[in-house]
Formats: C-alpha cells, structure tokens, sequence
C-alpha cells in the first residue's frame, strides 16, 4: 500500500499530465461525435460506419476522422456559433423592442405636441394611453 509521503513531486506530476491527456482525449471523443451528428452532408449510413469505426478502433478512427474531415469540423463549428450568436441578437432585439419602443412613441408624440398637430389635452390622452395609465 502507498502512503502520500511515498508519493514524490514527480509521480504527482506524471499523474497529473495522464489525467490531463486522459480529459483531452474524451474531449476530442465527444467533439468527434457531436460533429457527426451535427454534419448535414453526410448519410445516416455514413455516421453509423464512422460511429463504429471510433468505437471499435478509437485512437486510429479518430485519427482518419480527423484528417478526413478536420476541415470541415471547423466549419460546421463555425458556423452553429455563428447561428446562436444571430439568434442571441435577435432575441435581445426582441426584448428590448427595438425600434418600437415606448420611448419612441413618446418622442414621436412630444414632436407632433411641439409641431402643433397635437392640442395639449390630446398629447396628455395620447401619453397616458403610451404609458399605460
């Protein structure tokens, strides 16, 4: 049985780099197979076939994935960020209303009640019904 003060500095480095490489490869494991779920061009007997492959061979099938299809990993990656990123815009537009806005109808209105178009009383009615009391 090994006790801690048996446990130098060197073997608590060299275990620390397997647990890192370890976690760097079960990384690169699930990234390969999230791509082939998420690559649209590729047939569903394609992904079972690459599927097997890594499962079956894992260090040589992920390997030939990468090399084979590294370039447009990179792409679909790309690509899905680029797609959230427009839809977390989209929705923080949405949100905030842009361009609609009450504070814009209230400009709109202050410019009507200045211009003259609008008497004091139907600026009142018009900013009450904005506001919402």
């Amino acid at each position: 049985m090994m006790f801690a003060a048996e446990f130098g500095t060197g073997q608590v480095l060299w275990s620390l780099m397997w647990f890192f490489l370890f976690f760097l490869w079960i990384w690169l494991i699930f990234s390969i197979f999230a791509d082939i779920v998420r690559a649209d061009g590729m047939s569903g007997w394609a992904k079972a076939g690459w599927t097997l492959f890594i499962i079956v061979v894992p260090v040589l099938g992920a390997l030939v994935y990468l090399i084979a299809n590294g370039d447009d990993m990179g792409r679909r990656a790309e690509a899905q960020s680029q797609e959230s990123e427009q839809a977390f815009q989209a929705y923080i537009r949405s949100a905030a209303g842009s361009g609609s806005g009450t504070g814009d109808e209230l400009a709109r209105l202050a410019e009507l009640h200045n211009a003259g178009s609008l008497t004091d009383d139907e600026y009142a009615k018009a900013k009450a019904s904005v506001l919402g009391t």
